[in-house]
């Protein structure tokens, strides 16, 4: 074996549950992406990260093995929500989520996305959901309608956040950014720092971990 795979890190050195273990051990996962292996410990402690990185870098698991860690006992009222752009990216992040977490049987999620009926989605959440993917239009109608409730939250997840902000849905972020409850922990994903981005950063971020992925080298270049 070589020197460099002898020093890469392994997902059962990070201290996620066993059950998570073992269902990545099932999809083949063995040792985490640079983006993976730096986000794991900060968001493990609480932290609040901003991380810049492209698509196919790996970080949905970045953000969603911690989440899954943070809410593995489960619960009826969402914990943890996910903020995706597009409903195709957000039924993308739920099976992901779905797959990291199956062995988590305590734990129900829900994705939620316009162009598709009210009824089913109003239906999964009164059932109970520990953890919510959702584009910002079907999150914000459901709060309105009284299906969704984020009294519970711990851990908000903006996902592609300069691409969803371009889209002209920052006071929709904004708004839902300010119904979760004080103390809990912010993520935000972008592939590039928008002005727009910046301000929600300064708003609702504390003192965050800021992660930068180099786009032609695949790796972390910092960390502070």
């Amino acid at each position: 074996m070589s020197e460099s795979n002898q020093t890469t890190p392994t997902f059962d050195l990070f201290g996620l549950d066993e059950r998570i273990l073992d269902a990545l051990a099932d999809l083949g996962f063995e040792q985490p992406t640079p983006i993976q292996a730096a986000a794991l410990p900060a968001l493990l402690e609480g932290r609040d990260m901003i991380g810049r990185a492209r698509t196919g870098s790996g970080k949905t698991a970045a953000f969603g093995l911690p989440l899954l860690q943070r809410v593995r006992e489960g619960g009826n009222k969402p914990r943890a929500l996910v903020l995706s752009p597009t409903r195709e990216l957000a039924k993308q992040i739920g099976e992901a989520l779905a797959d990291y977490g199956g062995g988590l049987r305590s734990v129900r999620g829900v994705t939620i996305y316009g162009g598709a009926p009210y009824p089913p989605q109003i239906k999964a959440l009164k059932r109970g959901a520990s953890v919510v993917v959702g584009t910002p239009g079907r999150v914000i109608d459901l709060l309105d309608g009284g299906s969704l409730d984020l009294s519970e939250l711990e851990m908000f997840v903006l996902d592609e956040a300069d691409e969803m902000l371009s889209m002209g849905f920052y006071e929709d972020v904004s708004k839902i950014l300010s119904l979760i409850p004080e103390g809990g922990q912010y993520l935000l994903f972008s592939a590039t720092v928008s002005d727009e981005v910046k301000r929600l950063v300064s708003r609702f971020l504390k003192d965050p971990v800021d992660l930068y992925l180099s786009t032609d080298m695949d790796q972390v270049e910092g960390i502070t």
